[in-house]
């Protein structure tokens, strides 16, 4: 199958001068075999798509999330961190089915695709099932069990994710990686981590783990262990593997030391941040330390959306108005954490991410023919300042398109947000 796009601009995320005005790409079956500018010859292949007035970009990747918790959309809000978990989420998730995970999983997605994310990090539960849903939504995932370590599950967690690992990392046409995932180390005890760190090393796979999400954590560990969490996960030999470390609100500067000597990246969750008031990342100074920073929306019951574009915009504003500094985080920077550095932190980079030749096919199409987007001085800042979720057209993934002219192609959206709703109707009657 080979695919062309002609007469589109194209940001390729090359670096902030590589924009081109008026290009194309060719796709061979799921990798890039051609990108530049002016035109190519149309003779030979099976799909044109025409791109005037538009954008094409790599799609966006969201490094942190809990995708099924779209079920707990809205049934939460308003409350701190620790009784938000303790008090209403932990017993609802209690009340989860494999097929709710399914579902709520399902419906996850149809948001993500619409707003132009192409690739997502899922840690949660009944994974066996969420690997299904990415299998047959044609999305890129890279999965997590996500693993107590202090209750009664913790051995069950780490079988599941050892069959996790090796029933699905690499499958679905090669789209579905796996991580490990223990949830905490608030949650995960110490002796726990190094035994997690260990079997990722056996198996070859990254860490997915929150890490400072908030002052109370903080002090807990330092309470309970005397050190920082970034250094238990140094002591425990976590640190000594991939790690993809969500949040990292609160670190010293000993913290990002540590984290940046040992090639760890970070997920920073600007909107999750905001609306639990855990407070603001110190992006800018990770950043500067070298440290791959990218973006996730966290689960949709503590944002309460997955929208990728709203996140990279709130992350640019936020930024801007706590260091008192509008140049601190440039539009650039924010695609950059949304696409390439995305890559990245998931143990992508050279495959996504980016658009090159020999790269995956995995990209998104930006309808610029909107009010919100003229004048177009730069396409870079339209995007990131005042870009829209729905301005997203076509979203093509592995050489595949996913959607088109904003329809679905592998999946039915009613059928999902039905089953969702009744999934929901079903939830408010047990509790």
């Amino acid at each position: 199958m080979r695919t062309l796009l002609h007469n589109i601009s194209i940001i390729p995320m090359d670096g902030a001068s590589q924009i081109i005005e008026k290009g194309y790409i060719v796709i061979e079956n799921d990798v890039i075999i051609a990108i530049g500018s002016g035109e190519t010859e149309t003779a030979g292949c099976d799909k044109v798509i025409e791109g005037q007035n538009k954008v094409v970009l790599p799609g966006f990747i969201n490094t942190h999330t809990h995708a099924a918790m779209t079920l707990l959309r809205g049934y939460a809000d308003d409350l701190p961190l620790k009784e938000w978990l303790e008090t209403k989420i932990w017993p609802l998730e209690d009340r989860l089915t494999p097929d709710d995970i399914y579902w709520g999983t399902m419906l996850a997605m149809i948001e993500m695709i619409k707003s132009g994310t192409t690739t997502f990090a899922d840690m949660y539960f009944s994974m066996d099932e969420v690997a299904q849903a990415v299998e047959k939504s044609g999305m890129r995932a890279c999965l997590s069990r996500g693993m107590i370590g202090a209750g009664p599950m913790s051995e069950q967690a780490i079988t599941d994710s050892i069959e996790l690992v090796k029933k699905w990392h690499n499958q679905g046409d090669g789209r579905i990686t796996v991580m490990l995932g223990p949830h905490a180390p608030y949650t995960c005890p110490p002796e726990y981590l190094s035994r997690v760190a260990e079997l990722a090393a056996d198996l070859g796979v990254g860490v997915h783990i929150h890490v400072a999400e908030t002052l109370g954590e903080v002090a807990d560990m330092a309470a309970q262990y005397g050190k920082t969490p970034v250094k238990i996960l140094k002591d425990t030999g976590l640190l000594k593997n991939h790690v993809l470390a969500a949040h990292c609100v609160h670190l010293s500067e000993e913290d990002i030391a540590l984290l940046a000597e040992s090639g760890a990246a970070v997920a920073h969750n600007p909107e999750s941040n905001m609306k639990l008031a855990s407070g603001i990342a110190p992006v800018p100074k990770l950043l500067a330390a070298g440290i791959p920073v990218a973006l996730g929306t966290d689960g949709a019951s503590s944002n309460n959306d997955l929208d990728m574009m709203q996140e990279m915009r709130t992350c640019a504003l936020l930024h801007k108005v706590s260091s008192m500094d509008p140049t601190v985080l440039p539009a650039y920077k924010a695609l950059e954490m949304a696409t390439v550095n995305g890559a990245q932190a998931l143990g992508l980079n050279g495959q996504i991410g980016a658009l090159k030749k020999g790269y995956k096919a995995d990209m998104i199409i930006i309808d610029l023919h909107a009010a919100h987007q003229i004048p177009r001085y730069d396409i870079t800042a339209n995007l990131v300042y005042s870009g829209q979720a729905s301005d997203v057209e076509t979203v093509i993934i592995n050489g595949r398109v996913i959607m088109e002219n904003r329809q679905f192609i592998t999946l039915d959206q009613e059928e999902i947000m039905r089953q969702a709703q009744r999934i929901a109707a079903r939830l408010m009657k047990e509790v």
